[in-house]
Order: C-alpha cells, then structure tokens, then sequence
C-alpha cells in the first residue's frame, strides 16, 4: 500500500483509502501541534518528525497504524499503553479502535523534552 517509495508525507498519505487518510492527518496534525519547530521528512520508507534526530515515525498498515516514539517514549507510557500491542520502539492502534490521540500529544510533549535535552 503505502510502502513504495514516497518522497512526502503528503504523497504517503495520498496512497490510503479516506478514511485511513484522516487518521493520518490528525496524527500529522497532533504531532505538528505539540513539536511545531520540528520537521518533516520520510524515513525508512514512512513518516518521520525530525527534531535535532528522529522525533517519531508514523505508519498505516492493514488493521493498524504504527507510532514508534522511540523506545523511551514507550517505556515511559508503559502505564497508558497497557491495552495496546507494543514492542521495544513500537505501539499498535488498531484501526476498529478509537485512536488516543490525547495519548500521541503526550508522547510526543517527553519526546521533543528528551530530544531537546540531547541536543
């Protein structure tokens, strides 16, 4: 689906049916919101936010989307993601599930902190 190569998260989230798009959108939009000076940019294939490194990526995938904070992002929420698939760098939202986006902006708060703080 939307693995082929893109150059632009646009162009990544041009390649799923709408209603996969708008939950793009509004991950895109969340991440925007809380790490504005942060830039965009695709990343092994998915979309990355970049802030003096990698931020977080984002992925569409059959039944899921994918968010990879970082491993630290997800041990630090390890609490709030207790009802979701997560592995070492990597939280599952299934798609017949509401998404957390509330969760998304915190995540992302620790992660522009921890990647400030690395600068």
């Amino acid at each position: 689906m939307g693995e082929n190569s893109v150059d632009t998260i646009d162009e990544y989230i041009s390649n799923y049916p709408e209603n996969i798009q708008k939950i793009l959108e509004k991950i895109r939009k969340t991440i925007k919101e809380v790490a504005p000076e942060a830039t965009e940019k695709i990343s092994w294939g998915i979309p990355t936010f970049y802030l003096n490194k990698n931020l977080v990526h984002f992925a569409a995938y059959k039944k899921h989307i994918g968010f990879y904070p970082n491993p630290s992002g997800i041990e630090n929420f390890k609490d709030d993601l207790s009802k979701y698939k997560t592995s070492k760098g990597t939280v599952q939202f299934q798609y017949d599930e509401p998404i957390p986006y509330d969760l998304i902006r915190k995540i992302v708060e620790f992660r522009v902190q921890e990647n400030k703080q690395k600068k």
